[in-house]
């Protein structure tokens, strides 16, 4: 389902306490599409309660 590589720059994700990866909506926007997987930041509005994209 991977797409594309889009190479990560500053502001395009962030580290938490617990050391994990969490990318932003600036990344995500960048990539194209969304993955379905109830991102933090996701732009694209989706809805894993509903499985659908909010317009």
């Amino acid at each position: 389902m991977f797409k594309k590589k889009v190479p990560l720059e500053e502001g395009d994700y962030y580290k938490t306490e617990e050391g994990y990866i969490v990318f932003t909506a600036q990344y995500l926007l960048k990539r194209g599409y969304c993955c379905k997987n109830g991102c933090k930041h996701c732009p694209y509005g989706y809805d894993p309660k509903t499985d659908r994209l909010k317009k």
